[in-house]
């Protein structure tokens, strides 16, 4: 097949996108497919007739994800015609000519639903879930208000529309934008003075912003695949919570894959993903994380409808322990894919 691997963007997981891109760009290839890696808003400055030709490592000049999130105002600067349009010059044209589209985006405009919808609109076939799912889920106050209505156990929050909203907390507390992703905008408070703080730095991102209550405990993630739970991962950041550093910096955080879990709460965490899963209306595959407290509760905290395809990302980690190779996921996300079309 003709496969273009679309990543990059202009979310403030740019970084994380090019190198899940990377990874799915290099397994792809190795199973004889021609593929091209594009960024969407850089696109392709040459020949789009005969790009999947082109005899190049489209992946070298993809650097590993570094400690802070990237200059976005930076990359638009690399557009020679300003970056008017998302859409970088070729993307369009190059991804109509492709069989699909694997989406190795993550973020805003491109987990939000935003360039689903203008692929549904261009007969462009893509990996993931729908254009309506995508931004159900990527809006962390709709999505919870959802969990809620299926009966999803989540966190109690509060949704604040400006950082003079008269919202009186009890701490600690969690700080947190309503689009963002791999922890950009969310902060934690133990007190009035870092919460403060922490308002004012999260509607620098966002005009909507929750506050979250805070869940001491155990952090899992489970992906749910064609309705189906993989194992689950524990995660256990070394330092602080799993925030930007400790996701993709190697040797941050210890991943247990499957999790050290009885059978019981096994089954209860992977119950509650395909419940989030179905709430939310996603399909072929996305990746639920969860808290357990002390008491042994669980608690939803988001889905993520394009999780991390990275070398430290967890859906491959938890497709290994089920004996399939990273190639064979990306290729079998693209066979569950298709089906939308048939």
């Amino acid at each position: 097949m003709k496969i273009v691997v679309l990543a990059g963007g202009l979310s403030t997981e740019r970084d994380v996108s090019l190198v899940s891109g990377r990874g799915v760009y290099e397994a792809l290839k190795s199973k004889g497919h021609k593929v091209i890696l594009l960024d969407v808003f850089l696109g392709f400055e040459g020949d789009e007739n005969s790009v999947f030709d082109i005899d190049i490592d489209w992946a070298e000049r993809v650097a590993p994800v570094s400690e802070k999130a990237p200059d976005l105002d930076e990359v638009r600067k690399q557009r020679k015609d300003g970056g008017r349009e998302f859409f970088g010059p070729g993307v369009i044209k190059i991804c109509q000519s492709a069989d699909i589209v694997f989406m190795a985006l993550h973020g805003d405009c491109g987990e939000n639903g935003k360039i689903q919808a203008a692929f549904d609109l261009m007969g462009i076939k893509y990996t993931g879930t729908d254009s309506f799912s995508s931004a159900l889920a990527m809006d962390k106050s709709v999505a919870k208000q959802l969990f809620i209505g299926y009966g999803v156990s989540t966190p109690k929050s509060f949704l604040l529309r400006s950082a003079d909203d008269d919202h009186k907390p009890k701490f600690p507390c969690v700080v947190k934008i309503c689009n963002g992703g791999s922890s950009v905008g969310v902060y934690m408070a133990d007190n009035e003075t870092e919460y403060a703080s922490a308002i004012k730095d999260a509607f620098r991102y966002e005009s909507r912003v929750m506050v979250e209550e805070f869940i001491e405990g155990r952090e899992f993630t489970c992906c749910v695949i064609d309705g189906r739970p993989l194992p689950i991962v524990e995660i256990e950041p070394k330092e602080g919570f799993y925030d930007y550093r400790n996701k993709y910096q190697a040797g941050s955080t210890i991943e247990t894959c499957p999790a050290d879990l009885n059978d019981t709460d096994t089954a209860r965490i992977q119950a509650e993903a395909v419940k989030a899963y179905n709430a939310l209306g996603i399909s072929t595959y996305a990746r639920m994380d969860f808290i357990m407290d002390k008491k042994g509760d669980v608690y939803c905290l988001e889905a993520n409808t394009l999780p991390g395809m990275t070398p430290t990302s967890l859906i491959p980690q938890e497709a290994q322990a089920e004996g399939m190779s990273y190639a064979d996921l990306c290729e079998y996300i693209i066979e569950l894919s298709l089906r939308k079309w048939e």
